[in-house]
């Protein structure tokens, strides 16, 4: 067993520049580990709409020491408001009260802000633009990536952090299938419930939309209509608005027709689409005309809102991360709040590495699958449920509505989330934050390594890393 003294930091190559990836980097420069992030954009672009983050991720926030930079573009989330197409309210679902509990409030923000505070604490040299993975090779002391414009690099691990249709994850599932071993789940396709179009609205007049004069929490208001449309508008701390607009399937047979109808993605929107909703009433005033009118065409996205839990999340020297692993219902912020999860303690396990052998690798992996799978899956229920809640227009999704808001006592609501709330995983190689709120959290597995470190730091010796 080799000594702290002797240990060789795995070399980390990363496909994927998006939040998990950049957070992954982010701690892996804290650890001292090297890697390379590897994003196929040839350049970033600020998509996306509305976030929300709560305490589940804030203690790692602490760690890192960008928890008041994101205060700064983020507003407390005390309460949705779900209205009808009519605007009439339905319900209102009061989180004020939660904050002593979990010891940090919800917070909602825009996407790209959270984008640019990650990509601060990754310096420009470890991210490689314009890099396409086509192939993946690997061998018992290696794995080897090959991109479109010729290039290749070589690693101890590869982290696929490249989204819902990682490129990693089929090499993976390529290989698996070759030898029989990939479980019968893992052929089935994502499931695609919704499509969306999100957008964020340049600067704003408070005079129009006096909810933006409002600083103490983040106006938050989701209409759901009768016909399979539903839309959102958050006012955000910087004066701008963000809204999504949410049409949902009826069933898996006209996702896929829909799919394969128009598979266009990312800034480029279909017109169709959006006139849709130009008429639809804004519960803060006006028409979402106005706020799709207000927002630059390239920062609107459309996307297909899916989900699917994949049973494999490694493969020799590969391991998956965020949505290539688990792809989440985006309407209780579990999808984003689990891949920040995943690099914290992917990052924990590779701190851990005792050397770079294949079994050790393995052993890391399992670890990481071991501690994230389970808190993952019930994530994933709380999304598909919440989603339901949130954006679902179908008969048994408004019975689920009426469930849930009317009839289920507060104190059942509450109790799932302490559940979920009691989940707050810290890099184990940083100072711990300490515990805020009155709420249980789990206790978590120290790190060894980190342990006899800090034993030989107090003690005066020297400690390489």
């Amino acid at each position: 067993m080799a000594s702290s003294e002797q240990r060789q930091p795995p070399m980390v190559l990363i496909s994927g520049g998006g939040l998990g990836g950049l957070m992954l980097g982010a701690l892996l420069e804290k650890a001292k580990i090297p890697y390379y992030i590897f994003e196929r954009a040839a350049k970033v672009k600020p998509l996306g709409s509305a976030m929300v983050l709560g305490s589940t991720v804030f203690p790692v926030f602490e760690q890192l020491g960008i928890l008041e930079d994101f205060y700064k573009f983020s507003l407390p989330t005390k309460q949705i408001v779900l209205r009808n197409g009519q605007l009439e309210e339905l319900a209102t679902m009061r989180m004020d009260d939660e904050e002593a509990i979990a010891g940090y409030p919800n917070r909602m923000f825009a996407r790209p802000d959270l984008y640019a505070l990650l990509l601060r604490q990754v310096p420009k040299e470890r991210i490689l633009l314009g890099k396409k993975i086509l192939r993946v090779e690997e061998d018992d002391d290696k794995v080897f990536i090959h991109c479109s414009d010729n290039s290749s690099y070589e690693g101890d691990v590869l982290v696929g952090a490249d989204g819902a249709y990682s490129a990693v994850r089929q090499s993976i599932f390529k290989d698996m299938k070759k030898a029989g071993s990939l479980p019968k789940a893992d052929f089935e396709d994502l499931v695609a419930g919704y499509t969306a179009a999100v957008g964020i609205t340049e600067v704003m007049d408070p005079e129009k939309y006096t909810q933006l004069k409002d600083k103490s929490h983040c106006h938050f208001e989701v209409v759901v209509d009768s016909a399979s449309h539903s839309w959102s508008v958050y006012c955000l701390g910087t004066n701008q608005v963000c809204w999504v607009a949410v049409i949902q399937y009826k069933s898996v047979d006209e996702a896929k027709q829909q799919m394969f109808m128009n598979s266009e993605w990312g800034p480029e929107m279909n017109e169709s689409f959006l006139k849709e909703f130009r008429d639809k009433p804004n519960p803060h005033g006006g028409l979402m005309a106005d706020l799709i009118d207000a927002t630059p065409k390239e920062l609107i996205s459309k996307i297909y809102l899916e989900q699917k839990m994949f049973q494999t999340w490694f493969y020799k020297r590969s391991v998956l991360l965020g949505d290539a692993c688990h792809k989440m219902l985006p309407a209780a912020g579990q999808g984003a709040a689990n891949a920040l999860h995943d690099a914290v303690i992917l990052a924990n396990c590779l701190y851990d590495l005792k050397d770079n052998t294949q079994a050790s690798v393995t052993a890391a992996f399992k670890s990481y699958y071991n501690q994230r799978y389970h808190h993952a899956k019930d994530c994933y229920e709380v999304s598909n449920v919440t989603g339901k809640i949130i954006a679902g227009s179908t008969w048994s999704d408004r019975l689920v509505r009426t469930i849930v808001l009317k009839y289920l006592p507060r104190s059942f609501q509450q109790k799932q989330f302490e559940k979920t709330n009691s989940y707050k995983p810290q890099a184990t190689f940083l100072p711990r934050t300490p515990k805020r709120g009155t709420g249980y959290v789990l206790p978590q597995p120290p790190s060894t390594r980190y342990e006899e470190e800090q034993k030989k730091r107090e003690a005066g010796a020297t400690v390489v890393v």
